[in-house]
């Protein structure tokens, strides 16, 4: 009895009419009250108790052990518990059932916690290939040679592996604004605080966000440091991030708008009918529901995007 106080191991034994004559650790959720002489049917539910006992009568008519799984309803929740049902064999009879359960409430939460894990890395791996796949459409599509094609392939791909590692650390929420920022404009400037200077609100933005804005920071970025500011040493860029009304609704959404300086002579390279202008204007708004526009002119560039409030949260 000692030994078993230190387990939280149930033990029940039971004469052949199932009454109890004996028990130790009975949790609460089975009965918080001496079970000397009840059945199975008087202190478990009705659904469960009936198993139980088909199982306790299965053990006294052949005398080989069952067991089974079942769930009682408890404070707090449901409780599972694993049990076993051993005949208690006399010379030439069996003279009794011993029960032994172990409550296993935990690891079933650990296994449905790890489905649900299983299911939402499924259903992202699924998006993110369907976003890939679409990347390499479009590069395709507006790329002149494979060499091409392989450069902007790469840059895109590293830019939505950047973003889903964030993604990712953050256990799946999403990303800030800030943070996504320098995770992408990073990977051309030794100084993204100096390169993109930022003001307004700090958003932390869902994961289909994350991803399709991390992907026209990095369209811009690239456009910048071949065309625009950041093609020159003292350059930078302006990021403004700001909360609008959207509708007649009153419905919030958030303004983000980038503008630089274009050096004269340029013309700002994203115009041209390549993925960039076609991620910027076409595929980033579409995926998250939201609107955008690109304007170059002379000495100036300025991309505006639209994000709908189920996109982002703010503190």
């Amino acid at each position: 009895m000692r030994a078993l106080n230190n387990t939280g191991i149930l033990v029940l034994y039971q004469d052949p009419q199932l009454r109890v004559l004996w028990a130790q650790n009975v949790p609460a959720s089975w009965s918080t009250g001496d079970l000397f002489g009840a059945t199975d049917d008087q202190f478990l539910p009705a659904s469960e108790a009936e198993r139980v006992i088909g199982a306790k009568k299965a053990v006294l008519e052949s005398g080989h052990p069952q067991s089974l799984e079942i769930h009682v309803p408890a404070e707090g929740g449901t409780k599972w518990f694993n049990i076993w049902i051993d005949a208690d064999h006399n010379e030439d009879s069996v003279g009794g059932v011993v029960t032994t359960a172990v409550d296993i409430t935990e690891q079933k939460r650990r296994e449905q916690t790890l489905r649900t894990l299983l299911r939402e890395v499924s259903h992202r791996s699924k998006n993110l290939l369907a976003i890939i796949q679409s990347i390499a459409t479009q590069t395709g599509r507006y790329s002149g040679t494979i060499d091409g094609f392989l450069t902007r392939f790469r840059g895109r791909l590293q830019s939505l592996a950047s973003s889903q590692d964030l993604v990712t650390s953050s256990n799946w929420r999403g990303a800030d604004l800030h943070e996504l920022i320098t995770s992408q404009v990073g990977r051309y400037s030794t100084d993204p605080d100096n390169s993109v200077r930022m003001e307004g609100v700090n958003p932390f933005l869902n994961p289909n966000a994350a991803l399709h804005i991390g992907l026209a920071l990095h369209e811009l970025a690239v456009n910048s440091v071949s065309y625009g500011a950041l093609s020159r040493p003292e350059g930078h860029v302006k990021l403004a991030a700001h909360l609008v009304r959207r509708d007649l609704n009153q419905s919030d959404a958030l303004e983000l708008v980038w503008t630089e300086t274009i050096p004269p002579g340029e013309s700002g390279g994203t115009r041209s009918k390549r993925f960039g202008s076609v991620a910027l204007e076409r595929v980033v708004p579409a995926s998250l529901g939201g609107t955008a526009s690109l304007k170059v002119g002379p000495g100036q560039l300025e991309y505006r995007l639209l994000v709908p409030e189920d996109s982002y949260e703010i503190d």
